[in-house]
């Protein structure tokens, strides 16, 4: 059911590599509320996705190549979309991370540390790099909004998170201090949002991904979020309904960050 909640709204989605995909049903979610698109992910995902299909699905919305970790990748996305919409835009979703670590099975007491720095440049830096290209540009509408996905591990600690941990961390100390800029020059609103583990591409290619999923929805009362349900938050969080939210890291995970224990983890213990 679509209400107009972004009519007349325009953004660019990052990172929506196939149907599985958090940017992906978010895109969908926004077309269906009223919005154009611009999307964009790294040209070696465009290559491995199927995005083209997204942008049929959502209006003919143009695809853009751009690395997220180059400054002029960012310059010629940003400019090529301000040229589409004649303007700026409202809204712009940040659905990126990669682990070089996790992807080779480097424990965490074997990190290799170009690796690390490639973590945090491509899911944490990039997001900083992408709001200062946009401030600069002067890409942000007043009254836009900007969100990153994170994860709780940026607070706890999951064996095999690894270096991932660190870079959800960082995203989310930029999202706070790009927060408090941009409300103060263009009183746009930065926030992430913290999404319960989720069967996408890259939420199963983690370690253990299936043990701690079924925990996980053991241990949250609602059960675990899935990815239509934070395509969902996403759209109220790009609405002029939640204009006055910033700087915050939204917990999106059906009551699992605020469960010491549940009965049916109880239960499940008791029987082993």
């Amino acid at each position: 059911m679509a209400f107009n909640l972004l009519k007349g709204k325009k953004g660019i989605i990052f990172g929506a590599l196939d149907t599985k995909s958090i940017a992906w049903k978010a895109a969908l979610r926004a077309h269906e509320e009223g919005a154009q698109l611009v999307l964009s992910n790294a040209p070696i995902a465009l290559r491995m996705g199927t995005i083209n299909e997204l942008a049929k699905a959502v209006g003919g919305a143009p695809v853009i190549g751009a690395d997220a970790t180059s400054l002029k990748d960012l310059e010629n996305l940003y400019s090529t979309t301000q040229e589409h919409f004649g303007g700026g835009v409202d809204f712009i979703l940040h659905s990126i991370g990669m682990s070089p670590n996790v992807r080779k099975g480097k424990s965490y007491g074997d990190l290799s540390y170009e690796y690390f720095q490639k973590t945090l440049d491509v899911s944490a830096l990039s997001f900083h790099k992408m709001m200062q290209v946009a401030e600069k540009m002067n890409l942000m509408n007043e009254w836009g909004s900007i969100l990153g996905l994170s994860y709780i591990a940026a607070q706890r600690t999951y064996p095999d998170y690894s270096d991932m941990a660190q870079a959800k961390a960082v995203l989310e100390s930029i999202a706070r201090s790009y927060g408090y800029r941009f409300a103060r020059t263009n009183k746009v609103r930065v926030n992430t949002i913290s999404q319960s583990p989720t069967v996408t591409t890259a939420g199963t290619g983690v370690g253990g991904f299936d043990v701690f999923y079924e925990y996980s929805e053991k241990m949250s009362p609602l059960g675990n979020a899935t990815a239509d349900d934070c395509a969902n938050y996403i759209i109220s969080l790009f609405s002029d309904l939640t204009r006055m939210v910033t700087m915050q890291n939204l917990m999106h995970d059906g009551g699992f960050s605020s469960s010491g224990m549940t009965e049916e983890m109880i239960k499940d213990l008791v029987k082993k």
